[in-house]
């Protein structure tokens, strides 16, 4: 092993000395079986090491990494009957075909096709498709605080809670700040109830009754009282708002768009070969 290291550290500094030359000669490193590893070959990381040694022994682990993996090739590919030869270079020549043209689609796409879509779009893809968004579940914003049962003036946050004061909700954030164990303000967004009862220890079992009875709910177990305060909601079944599905309708826009772009670029292909005589059926 010492002598190992010994000639991977004379390779370094040849590889120091060679690399001022624009026409170095390749280094080879090791063999397995009929294939050369050449010092070229193993990435930079691996011999950016601290010290000379410390790099001579990282290239050693990955010289004996890359002979295990070579000589296990070689002896799985030796010992495979040639039908299954033959099923792995066309299931890798299919490979090739797909990875080639979706790269193709890829830069065709960012170098020609629009990106750009306007609210009047998406509002106009919501108008038109309603039924597409229709509510699976029960969204609410709302107010939710988890409080310590012994928070000092609890009685005068569950106060502030319900009021729709902006100074009130400040102090009120800043009482939480210090005492909640949460504090979550989903009035900018929708979310689910389920998503929201989760942080209840009890189940609420009729969420349509649940939002229908109150803004405010309130329960406490024996270590902590909960208190939600409901700005606004929705029923499942219902059309849900359309910020709450902005982003769905964005990303249906851009794919619709995309495989209307990747059938014209196909369809543009095919018809220039048959005009040029590329294609032909016998």
């Amino acid at each position: 092993m010492n002598k190992i290291i010994a000639t991977v550290c004379i390779l370094i500094a040849l590889h120091g000395c060679n690399s001022a030359g624009t026409h170095a000669k390749r280094i080879p490193v090791a063999m397995a079986g009929n294939v050369t590893l050449y010092y070229d070959e193993i990435p930079d990381q691996v011999k950016d090491a601290l010290t000379p040694a410390d790099s001579a022994v990282a290239i050693q682990n990955f010289i004996n990494k890359w002979a295990r993996r070579e000589l296990l090739f070689r002896k799985a590919e030796s010992n495979l009957s040639p039908d299954l030869r033959n099923e792995i270079e066309t299931q890798l020549g299919e490979t090739r075909v797909n990875l080639v043209v979706y790269e193709y689609q890829r830069m065709m796409m960012m170098q020609n096709m629009d990106t750009i879509i306007t609210r009047e779009e998406l509002e106009s893809y919501y108008s038109n498709n309603g039924n597409n968004f229709i509510l699976p579940s029960n969204i609410v914003k709302a107010l939710f605080i988890k409080l310590p049962v012994e928070t000092p003036g609890i009685y005068k946050i569950k106060t502030l809670s319900r009021s729709d004061k902006q100074k009130d909700f400040q102090e009120l954030e800043s009482l939480c700040y210090q005492f909640a164990e949460k504090f979550d303000d989903f009035n900018e967004s929708w979310i689910t109830l389920d998503r929201l009862s989760l942080e209840l220890k009890e189940e609420i079992s009729n969420q349509e009754n649940f939002l229908k009875r109150s803004r405010y709910h309130e329960s406490s177990d024996s270590s902590s009282v909960y208190l939600i305060t409901i700005y606004d909601y929705r029923l499942r079944g219902t059309l849900a708002p359309f910020e709450y599905v902005e982003r769905d309708i964005k990303r249906i826009i851009w794919n619709n768009r995309r495989l209307e772009y990747i059938r014209d670029l196909e369809n543009g292909i095919f018809n220039e070969a048959l005009k040029v005589n590329d294609f032909k059926i016998y």
